[in-house]
């Protein structure tokens, strides 16, 4: 009887939301379907932080649907080698910096406040300490990253021109190229560049939007500070975000449900419903959805009833989602400067293969540890993750034997590295914005369909690829629903704030113009800072 409950449940439901009879999610196995006011999926920095949002305006009717058995979705970490005792150092597979940290008397990022009060063992990160290479050992061109920074004086007020005078967005390339930056075929320089631009973006130039890469370099960079520190934390990057979940979730607490994987979610104006892998569900009055942008464009990942609207859809499909690959590499020596931070590599043939090595050797990361990791990220990433670990090793110990001719390169006594752009629940690693692109069609990434509503770095326009903008943007969906429902306690159902900065629904473009017109650069857009940083002044 109450199986057939739950079939007319469905059924009822799917109608409502104008599904079609072979979207109905399937049968509960265990006939489970719980009720809550809102429903969270993802329990990474957005998620948990949205929660958090809930919670401080007195929402404790909320359910985090995870699906790892752990929260910090791509801030994650694992065991890698060992010490002289045997026991086993953490190392970050995603995010590993706190980027941008704050300045007297100024904003402060919330990701570096957050470090201090939970006491996250990080490192500066000295971009000054740098050697650099080719394939016939240590070759010094470091003054072309000098080059590099000098060009960038010049193109970043050209980005401001085009963004106050709503002229026509261009290609990072073009910028460089205009302001007098041409790499061709010179590979030191291609490195120099891949060192400067590719390792924070994780796309090249000539696929980034000129106006907003600048725009979301400065609005980080400049507005908090330009210093990265390099967490080394033994507890992991995430125990930031477990000491805040700790406040508002208790030990073993039923609201939050890990190794619960989402197939379907059924949105409408009313409600939402979830369902899970095991077959049973989740009936929300609201929803905020914090899957990657890689999880968005995966057709094979969750299946969205009725199927997005074409404005929705639209910028799902424009938004690029990145792939940053590290690759950690244990010896039994530290045959590297273990002074140096970093070591780049210029490849005779191909841009962006494995160019930057980094020691955790030093002092002040895990010193005498001989671990030292490279990164690759977009077509390299790609394509590495798509070999094997023998072919991926092969390659990156030649790259070594290049860099220092006059070693023996040992092998590895251990090694390791992620597959993020075929992991399925995050398919990529941090998004990026593409050429050509406005301000409104980023805001309909933001927006939300009915009670379904988006947040995690990728929907933030001031801080996309970062940590703290997917803290910002799950506070933001947190409190828009708060709002909403505080409204409808006071005045009744159907009483909702609407187009408001942080409540209610968001603003959304059903019709996109060509460029982006100086006023919309505003809080209802996701863009609340101080114009000086957005025009790249």
């Amino acid at each position: 009887m109450f199986v057939n409950s739950f079939v007319a449940l469905i059924g009822l439901w799917a109608l409502s939301v104008g599904a079609a009879p072979s979207f109905y999610p399937r049968d509960s196995g265990n006939g489970t379907c719980r009720k809550t006011k809102v429903a969270i999926l993802g329990g990474g920095v957005a998620g948990i932080t949205a929660a958090q949002a809930l919670t401080n305006q007195s929402i404790t009717d909320f359910l985090i649907v995870e699906y790892n058995g752990d929260i910090g979705g791509r801030m994650v970490h694992t065991p890698f080698g060992a010490d002289q005792a045997g026991n086993p150092y953490t190392v970050e597979l995603g995010a590993n910096w706190i980027q941008g940290l704050g300045t007297e008397g100024g904003p402060e990022n919330p990701i570096w406040t957050f470090g201090k009060k939970y006491n996250i063992s990080n490192t500066y990160s000295d971009y000054e300490s740098i050697l650099t290479y080719n394939e016939t050992g240590a070759v010094d061109f470091t003054n072309l990253i000098g080059d590099f920074e000098t060009a960038w004086t010049d193109f970043e007020q050209a980005a401001g021109t085009i963004l106050t005078e709503n002229l026509q967005d261009r290609s990072f390339r073009a910028g460089l190229s205009q302001a007098g930056w041409k790499p061709k075929k010179n590979m030191a320089a291609q490195a120099a560049e891949w060192w400067e631009w590719d390792f924070e973006t994780s796309y090249p130039p000539d696929e980034s939007s000129f106006v907003f890469g600048i725009t979301g370099y400065n609005l980080s960079f400049y507005q908090f500070s330009d210093e990265n520190n390099f967490v080394t934390d033994q507890r992991g990057f995430n125990h930031w975000l477990k000491s805040i979940a700790s406040t508002f979730l208790t030990a073993n607490d039923t609201r939050l449900l890990l190794d619960t994987i989402v197939t379907d979610v059924h949105y409408s104006d009313t409600g939402v419903l979830v369902t899970t892998e095991d077959g049973s569900c989740i009936e929300a009055d609201y929803a905020i959805c914090t899957f990657s942008l890689g999880v968005l464009q995966n057709d094979d990942a969750v299946t969205f009833h009725p199927e997005f609207p074409e404005w929705k859809d639209t910028s799902i499909a424009t938004f690029q989602i990145g792939t940053y690959t590290k690759i950690f590499f244990q010896f039994n020596e530290t045959f590297w400067d273990p002074d140096t931070q970093f070591f780049l590599y210029a490849s005779p043939t191909t841009r962006g293969y494995y160019p930057v090595w980094q020691s955790l050797s030093t002092e002040g990361f895990h010193p005498d540890s001989n671990i030292i990791f490279a990164t690759v990220v977009g077509r390299e990433a790609y394509r590495i993750e798509a070999q094997s670990d023998d072919e991926t090793k092969a390659e990156a110990l030649e790259v070594l034997a290049q860099m220092f001719p006059d070693v023996d390169i040992p092998e590895p006594t251990a090694f390791l590295y992620p597959r993020w752009s075929t992991t399925p629940w995050s398919y990529g690693s941090y998004s990026n914005w593409p050429v050509g692109t406005t301000l409104e069609t980023h805001q309909n990434l933001r927006a939300n369909i009915g009670r379904l509503y988006f947040a995690g770095e990728h929907t933030s326009t001031e801080y996309f690829g970062f940590l703290h903008g997917a803290w910002f943007e799950g506070r933001e969906a947190g409190q828009r629903i708060a709002g909403v429902i505080a409204k409808d306690a006071e005045y009744g159902a159907n009483s909702t704030c609407k187009n408001e900065a942080g409540c209610g629904d968001h603003v959304k473009y059903e019709v996109l113009h060509g460029t982006t017109e100086l006023y919309e650069y505003n809080a209802l857009n996701g863009m609340g800072a101080d114009p000086f940083y957005v025009a790249g002044s």
